[in-house]
């Protein structure tokens, strides 16, 4: 079965799994720059740090990386051709950041007997974090991939990212009042609105509204950079020590309000609290870069962790690996990537075991 269906998600029992579902593949797009505009001048070091990220995902799971044009293509090929389950696909591209405008998979927990489909995608639509830069080609990247995906797709209608939305897979999802409600999004959906949505396409019946994210975040807060789920009903939430830092009061804002959290059983969630980089990262017109560890992204037995050359790299990956026993956690560059405003969960997006 492919093509749109009508029926909702929730209706054919379908929803998003965890992060730490096993995966079928990790989907991509690979770097390029127009006028510098977009690296500043830093794309062969993006490129070199991406491949790293690539190299590393394809030890655990197959690798699907779309490219823009023959430049892509070219540079491609010569950083990453013959490596074993790297695969490339030529779709026309605005940006790289594949969490945000690629498909969201969902799937049934246990096979249909009816015909119905047990796997599929939504395709939300993306206007570039509220129209901040060009979006047309990323808008189409999920129909694009039909061909190749092979399976029925939900459309919504409205804007949605993957990196506002942080679920445990069962039914519990994180996001921020400062991403969703802007009003350069869905300005006519509500809150209820929004959360109805989410249940009928993902599968969500609780929805815990965060306020803020990173300063110089230009997605608007999105909860991938700040509180991630590790596992159901635990998460790991950014913190800084330094009061006099921005971002100190909103991430501890965020922190008693995860404390007070409880998953759909009234459990208390498990927070524990994850180290924001101690030293800020700025691009050269003086804008803050939302460097963090919290963007980590799961693999099949792993878990990629970016790296700054800052202090707080090893405590993170320390943090993270009690937290993670079953998974080998790994530390990667990614000081030149996170000029672009985002890190490794913005760049993947995974697609589940059927």
């Amino acid at each position: 079965m492919t093509g749109v269906l009508s029926a909702l998600p929730r209706q054919l029992g379908l929803h998003m799994p965890a992060e730490w579902v096993r995966h079928t593949a990790t989907w991509m797009s690979w770097p390029f720059d127009v006028d510098d505009e977009m690296w500043f001048g830093y794309l062969p070091d993006v490129r070199a740090e991406y491949a790293a990220l690539v190299r590393t995902i394809a030890q655990y799971e197959p690798v699907n990386v779309l490219l823009r044009d023959q430049e892509a293509e070219a540079s491609a090929q010569a950083a990453l051709g013959g490596i074993a389950g790297v695969s490339f696909h030529r779709v026309p591209l605005d940006d790289v950041w594949m969490r945000d405008n690629g498909p969201i998979f969902v799937r049934r927990t246990q096979s249909a007997t009816n015909g119905q489909p047990n796997f599929a995608y939504v395709n939300w639509r993306f206007n570039a974090w509220g129209g901040k830069y060009d979006f047309e080609r990323d808008n189409l990247v999920p129909e694009r991939l039909a061909p190749v995906l092979q399976m029925p797709r939900f459309e919504p209608g409205i804007v949605m990212e993957g990196g506002s939305l942080e679920v445990d897979g069962e039914g519990l999802c994180i996001t921020t009042k400062q991403c969703l409600l802007t009003p350069t999004r869905n300005p006519d959906l509500s809150p209820a609105d929004l959360e109805r949505y989410l249940c009928d396409y993902l599968g969500i019946q609780r929805v815990i509204w965060l306020n803020d994210g990173l300063e110089g975040d230009h997605t608007d807060g999105h909860v991938d950079t700040i509180t991630r789920f590790i596992g159901p009903g635990s998460v790991v939430t950014s913190v800084t020590e330094d009061r006099n830092d921005a971002n100190y009061v909103p991430m501890q804002e965020n922190l008693e309000t995860l404390k007070r959290a409880v998953d759909l059983r009234g459990q208390a969630l498990k927070v524990t609290e994850l180290p924001l980089p101690r030293e800020a990262l700025f691009l050269p017109d003086g804008t803050r870069l939302p460097a963090t560890y919290a963007n980590f992204y799961f693999v099949n037995g792993a878990v990629i962790v970016p790296q700054y050359g800052d202090p707080n790299d090893a405590k993170a990956l320390s943090v993270l690996q009690d937290l993670l026993p079953k998974h080998k956690v790994v530390g990667l560059s990614s000081r030149h990537i996170i000029r672009g405003g985002g890190s490794f969960h913005c760049l993947t997006q995974q697609q589940p075991e059927g």
